[in-house]
């Protein structure tokens, strides 16, 4: 192989070959959705509150039950000839209707809160796994292209080697030029086994995400053009996040909670109001005064009124207690909005930092590739030696290197940050998706 074949061999080798089977990144997600232990967990959790919440109803609806009862009396005596054996069945149909219960409502109300905290809950769970996913995705992509990089590497040393013992056997280079290829050649081969090794792991872990074996991840479509974060501002960003995250809508939900419990826990000084009725009907084979059967009818209907006069300071105690969880539930919000927004400004400059790297390592990746070409020239007119243009060679597969796994981490950074402040969903993926091979 000649040196001027290099670039021919590395977009042969590696980097934009296709897998047989290769999945987008919205394929993988959508697979990972119905596979995942962490996200089915959460959406089972997420179900289980909505069944809480509608229990949290049952304090401001009727009640009715169903009684049901035989009973049969024996009576003996020692007066002779005195003896009774009778008996009864009787049905019991008993209501009621709250009518003034404040804690009930306030329960009540807490139940609508805990259905909205489920599903903060949820959208959290999912984009985790939006990140989850993205982040296998590149990781394997990254390590696939590492180890191209370092095929292409081995097959120039290894021509440099050959080209090296040919000199050295004709007498027009030394020794040392065939031992520094060796050792050089040596050092590939470990990193190739390295880089085999890293990316066996890194499919083994999105298999296993995914539910997917042998998942094989588009690559990026070449040219590489990487959008720029929209908007440009961070203020945006963190405004947003009081609006959008999850996390803050979840610690206000908390605080929202906690005054209902307060509202609760005053409703105890309160008076209560329930509507009752029954209707029994009880069937008498006679009784003890008589052996006639006979069936008695009993309608009964009223108002059951429970005004609370002490209780042992426990009410006013419990009062005390939840203001204080109030301000702590005040303080949580205050805490989280502050702990969000810090996280979408770091990702807001890690995106920014990202971009400058990548636009950074393309242009030295075109120099990298300028003074690879200079080299093997000057090594073809005797100027340079082997050594100058397997370093060279180097210096251009760790730049290509570190511009792929640039690019990768700005698309991963981009996600972060609309997780984030909140926003990010399974729509930010077709972004990503239209910069993949078709």
């Amino acid at each position: 192989m000649n040196l001027r074949q290099l670039p021919l061999v590395l977009a042969l080798t590696g980097v934009f070959a296709l897998p047989a089977q290769a999945q987008s990144l919205v394929e993988l997600y959508d697979a990972a959705l119905s596979f995942d232990a962490g996200y089915q967990s959460a959406r089972s959790l997420y179900e289980a509150n909505l069944s809480k919440a509608e229990q949290a109803k049952a304090g401001l609806l009727p009640i009715a039950n169903l009684g049901l009862g035989v009973n049969r009396t024996n009576i003996t005596s020692d007066v002779p000839d005195f003896e009774r054996d009778y008996g009864n069945q009787s049905a019991t149909l008993s209501a009621s209707q709250p009518l003034y219960r404040p804690a009930n409502v306030a329960t009540a109300a807490q139940g609508k809160k805990s259905v909205d905290v489920a599903r903060a809950q949820l959208q959290t769970a999912d984009q985790d796994l939006i990140v989850r996913v993205s982040q296998a995705y590149f990781d394997v992509l990254a390590a696939g292209d590492s180890l191209d990089f370092v095929k292409a590497q081995k097959s120039a040393v290894s021509e440099q080697l050959a080209s090296a013992k040919r000199n050295f056997e004709v007498g027009t280079a030394t020794i040392t030029d065939t031992r520094e290829a060796q050792a050089r050649f040596d050092l590939v081969l470990a990193q190739e086994i390295a880089a085999e090794n890293d990316l066996r792991v890194k499919k083994v872990a999105l298999d296993q995400l995914t539910g997917k074996p042998g998942a094989g991840p588009k690559p990026l479509a070449v040219p590489v053009v990487i959008p720029p974060v929209t908007p440009n501002d961070v203020t945006q960003w963190v405004a947003q996040s009081e609006q959008q995250s999850p996390i803050v809508r979840q610690a206000q939900l908390g605080l929202d909670v906690a005054q209902l419990e307060t509202q609760k826990a005053q409703a105890g000084n309160k008076p209560t109001l329930d509507l009752t009725g029954s209707y029994n009907v009880t069937l008498n084979n006679g009784a003890s005064n008589t052996s006639q059967d006979y069936r008695t009818n009993v309608a009964q209907v009223g108002l059951s009124l429970n005004l609370p006069l002490f209780a042992g300071f426990a009410i006013q105690n419990r009062i005390k207690e939840t203001l204080s969880l109030e301000d702590k539930a005040r303080s949580d919000v205050e805490a989280a909005k502050r702990s969000v927004a810090q996280a979408t400004r770091t990702a807001f400059f890690g995106v920014e930092s990202g971009l400058g790297q990548v636009k950074a390592l393309e242009a030295a990746e075109a120099s990298s590739q300028s003074a690879l070409d200079a080299t093997k020239l000057g090594y073809q007119v005797g100027v340079r030696i082997n050594i100058d243009v397997l370093n060279a060679q180097t210096s251009l597969f760790d730049t290509k290197a570190k511009l792929a796994k640039a690019r990768y981490d700005v698309l991963l950074a981009s996600l972060k940050l609309r997780q984030a402040n909140g926003t990010l969903t399974a729509d930010d993926l077709n972004a990503i998706n239209a910069l993949l091979v078709k």
